[in-house]
């Protein structure tokens, strides 16, 4: 700010402002001093800081638009644990899946949506551009209460832990739907087809994947998610078909509106397991270079909406058609010798595999990093291709030893990892963030984090109880 002065023969001069003035005050104008009188003190104005905003700074080499965040994240969470939500509603009961449903996807968009903004606040702090989801529990703890801040590293390493776990495990998961489908669709033709699952076609599997998955940018993995959904939306339009073409056989005594406490735990974990993408959430968001993510059209909701109508559709239907019959996948239910039945099991196999890249690359990512940094910069490009070589063979070493038992799989991996990472690490994160700020009016934003909070150690302990309750069974 300046000060305009005028003497009795017009001249003007124009000098800075100061905090406080004594009654004379020199000024130099064209190196002549010159003693001007205050009448009155003149305050110091400041203007405000502009406020960082992350997105202004993000220097990108391959930006995503809303169309490709837009499918990579429905894609991330419309994946192949769609087809076992009808067994997730056999376990609760109608009515009780279909309240549930609709309430876990409330509740998986508003944790993803506290996730971004408590990144978007830390960012705006610490003046960051961009942060993952590792970064961003870091920096939360960094930036959080002093008795915290040393736990920032920890905080980091734990994250991490359970996201390269639950993908690797979810892969794995992958692995064994597309050996399952090709099983199921080859058997028809070559009877011997059904000890293949056992080793050969996760082998050969493997071997495309090795290769595909040596793909390092998420920008460049759009036209794969296109294709996954694009076979997706093949398995739900024949599926759909057979679903509704066979309403008029249902027996009305094997499907029940609340099958009680105990079929709960598997419900919920098996529900996370399908719907949970919070692991691909931050490189997605990360890559947009304009704010369109959140808002009320943004990308996280308009993607969640299309997510919980196919669930709750296909869930509910599914069950309401096979009743007690219904299959760990929706999809086992469907005639073996039936062309459009075989369809199905190779559209699956191919939204499966080409769905697998976009899982592979955020473990994949977090270790990357890690690694980087202890390996000479002239052998980076090796060195990615050794990791992502030994980990696809190592998640199909864990699919293999995993054999065909999908179910009992999808509700240990729901109920550890992703009540952990969907549900507790978000609730967490924000109470800290928050801390001195407040947590809003009567501490509502606390209370709600603690239930979220409860709600995802119920989640971890009971679905890993039955889980393995049900492999030992086995």
């Amino acid at each position: 700010m300046t000060v305009t002065v005028k003497e009795n023969n017009h001249h003007t001069l124009t000098i800075p402002s100061l905090e406080t003035y004594d009654s004379k005050t020199e000024l130099v104008n064209n190196e002549k001093c010159l003693s001007v009188p205050v009448l009155y003190p003149i305050p110091c104005i400041s203007v405000p800081e502009k406020i960082y905003s992350p997105h202004e700074h993000r220097q990108l080499t391959h930006p995503n638009n809303f169309l490709g965040a837009f499918l990579h994240l429905v894609k991330s969470s419309l994946g192949t644990g769609v087809l076992a939500v009808p067994r997730a509603f056999k376990s609760a009961g109608l009515l009780v899946g279909l309240i549930g449903n609709i309430l876990i996807g409330i509740l998986c968009t508003h944790t993803v949506y506290i996730l971004v903004k408590t990144s978007e606040k830390v960012c705006a702090r610490g003046k960051i551009p961009s942060l993952g989801f590792a970064d961003t529990a870091e920096e939360v703890f960094k930036q959080g209460p002093k008795p915290l801040r040393r736990y920032s590293g920890a905080a980091r390493l734990f994250v991490e832990i359970a996201l390269v776990s639950t993908y690797y495990l979810g892969v794995a998961v992958y692995m064994v739907f597309i050996s399952v489908s090709l099983t199921k669709l080859l058997k028809e033709y070559y009877p011997q087809a059904e000890e293949w699952d056992k080793y050969l076609l996760k082998l050969i599997i493997m071997s495309l994947l090795m290769f595909l998955c040596q793909i390092r940018e998420i920008k460049h993995l759009v036209p794969f998610s296109f294709i996954a959904n694009v076979a997706l939306a093949v398995v739900f339009g024949i599926t759909g078909y057979y679903i509704f073409s066979g309403l008029d056989e249902v027996k009305q005594e094997t499907v029940h509106f609340s099958n009680g406490f105990s079929g709960i735990p598997s419900f919920f974990s098996t529900v996370l397991f399908a719907m949970e993408g919070i692991g691909t959430i931050m490189p997605v968001e990360n890559s947009m270079p304009k704010p369109k993510f959140l808002g009320p059209c943004g990308v996280l909701n308009s993607a969640m909406v299309v997510i919980v109508f196919f669930f709750t559709s296909i869930g509910f239907l599914g069950y309401y058609r096979y009743g007690d019959a219904t299959e760990v996948t929706i999809t086992k239910n469907l005639p073996d010798d039936e062309i459009l039945a075989q369809i199905v099991q190779a559209a699956i196999a191919i939204s499966v595999f080409f769905s697998f890249m976009l899982q592979f690359y955020i473990p994949t990512d977090i270790m990357w990093k890690r690694l980087k940094r202890i390996i000479p910069r002239e052998k980076h490009n090796l060195a990615q291709i050794a990791l992502r070589t030994i980990m696809v063979a190592i998640v199909t070493a864990i699919a293999i030893a995993g054999g065909e038992d999908l179910g009992s799989l999808i509700d240990l991996v729901g109920a550890i990892f992703f009540s952990s990472l969907g549900f507790l690490i978000p609730a967490g994160l924000e109470i800290i963030v928050d801390f001195e700020d407040g947590w809003g009016r009567y501490h509502w934003k606390l209370i709600k984090n603690v239930l979220i909070i409860c709600l995802a150690i119920f989640a971890l302990v009971s679905g890993s109880y039955y889980a393995i309750l049900d492999m030992i069974e086995k």
